[in-house]
């Protein structure tokens, strides 16, 4: 019998502390075994604390299916897309999203990504206090906007990002409560379904623009829009909650990852130091050779692993910055952007020494594993040295997820992460507002509160208004 933690209440189970603080919930699971059964007022669900374990239901995706709570509530605002999609549809949909994301498609976006970064770096004034996590939100929407929809206008983008965080933090909400509770018209309930409505109509306007002009943009719509395989074409309502999704996916993680790590370097100067100083030996002349490697053959190539981009206006390699890099993937590890996740079972099956049946819930959590000392000694610690010379697809991280569902824009939103980081990091020198308390928000991603920190301009590199 799967064992269940203490504390569980008649009708509410282990609501209560789920509420009250999620993530402390969470890690206190493995103490009770690699399979833990919680229930979370009607919801009941079998939580994986073991990484063997995990790693077998997220390669077993036939058997693990996309489902559960969580993402039967993200279905709602995003469709049947990529991320959401069960089984049968994902081979079929991956197929068509796939070459949008290959890596010289992204070194295509990267000079819109190192523009946004700018535009955002240039935007602040010396001395100013700024909310960091509503300014990387936006700049992580700008920039999806530019470089996976470039039809997409900028008109309301502020609006888009509000509503995008407004469906991410109710799906959240929602995914606890009967579903006809969802359906009586609170004002959050009306707020919810407003955004969405917005949002879908915003959506079906561009990709019908597209089937209208279908020249290829070197962009997601263009690529969705043009895929044909065997006579078999994405309909308009497949690509919308395609965008869909992969824009709430990917301006949220984005932006959630660069924030906790300008974050973390602010607690940490000696590694911010070493940061600047990496950018800093980046910089490139107007020709794209680096200056710090002049006595090379060539340009700064892409890639696979790694693309071109700029840092201070030029261009730049994303693969010099590896301490960069690895303070990005550390952020992701501490505070992963999806902390808590959602299989269900197709059939019958067993998981470790344990029969579940089919229908069952079952949770995994990034979160829960990445805070394990036996994965990653003194997990709490700020350490980007963990990852030197570590591949991280082959060790207990699942940032990205793994097995066949493993997120398909890792490198699209590593790559922007950086960049964003690099240029922040060689302009301004960030400190928290005293008196400004930084909160975790668990909702549908792991969230930062309102991040206020001041910007100190180093040198006079920024000039304020430098948009690219």
């Amino acid at each position: 019998m799967i064992p269940r933690p203490p504390g569980g209440l008649p009708l509410l189970g282990h609501l209560v502390p789920f509420l009250r603080d999620p993530l402390a919930f969470l890690r206190s699971l493995p103490r009770y075994g690699g399979l833990v059964q919680i229930r979370l007022g009607p919801v009941s669900a079998v939580v994986v604390c073991d990484l063997e374990l995990t790693r077998h239901v997220l390669r077993e995706d036939r058997v693990f299916d996309k489902g559960g709570f969580l993402f039967e509530r993200v279905r709602d605002f995003a469709g049947n897309g990529l991320v959401t999609c069960p089984h049968a549809d994902h081979r079929r949909q991956r197929r068509y999203v796939q070459p949008a994301f290959r890596a010289d498609r992204i070194a295509r976006y990267t000079e819109v990504m190192a523009r946004e970064a700018r535009r955002l770096a240039g935007s602040w004034s010396d001395g100013q206090e700024v909310d960091i996590t509503a300014e990387l939100s936006l700049a992580a929407g700008r920039s999806l906007v530019s470089t996976l929809f470039t039809r997409l206008p900028f008109t309301g983008l502020q609006e888009t990002v509000d509503d995008f965080v407004l469906l991410i933090g109710g799906s959240y909400r929602r995914m606890l409560l009967p579903h006809r509770l969802n359906r009586i018209p609170l004002p959050a309930n009306r707020r919810y379904d407003a955004a969405r409505t917005r949002l879908v109509r915003l959506v079906d306007e561009v990709v019908t623009a597209y089937r209208a002009d279908p020249e290829d943009r070197g962009d997601l719509v263009s690529t969705l829009v043009a895929a044909d395989a065997g006579g078999q074409a994405l309909s308009n309502a497949e690509v919308t909650d395609q965008v869909m999704t992969i824009f709430a996916a990917g301006f949220d993680t984005i932006a959630n990852s660069t924030v906790w790590a300008l974050h973390l370097l602010a607690q940490h100067p000696d590694i911010a130091d070493r940061v600047r100083a990496e950018v800093d030996a980046a910089r490139v002349d107007a020709t794209g050779v680096n200056v710090a490697e002049a006595d090379r053959a060539e340009a700064v190539a892409t890639t696979a692993a790694g693309t071109s981009a700029s840092v201070d206006g030029t261009s730049a390699s994303v693969d010099g910055l590896e301490l960069t890099t690895r303070v990005v993937r550390e952020a992701v590890r501490l505070y992963s952007p999806g902390w808590l996740l959602t299989r269900v079972t197709t059939t019958d099956t067993e998981l470790g020494a344990h029969r579940l049946p089919e229908g069952t819930s079952v949770i995994y959590s990034p979160y829960l594993l990445h805070r394990q000392p036996a994965l990653f000694p003194e997990p709490d610690r700020f350490d980007p040295e963990r990852w030197v010379g570590v591949h991280p697809q082959r060790g207990p991280f699942i940032g990205f997820g793994a097995g066949p569902r493993r997120c398909v824009g890792e490198q699209f939103g590593m790559t922007e992460s950086v960049l964003l980081l690099a240029t922040i990091m060689r302009a301004w020198h960030l400190e928290h507002v005293p008196g400004r308390t930084v909160r975790e928000m668990p909702l549908a991603t792991l969230r930062p509160g309102p991040v206020w920190m001041r910007a100190t301009r180093r040198d006079g590199l920024v000039r304020t208004g430098a948009a690219g």
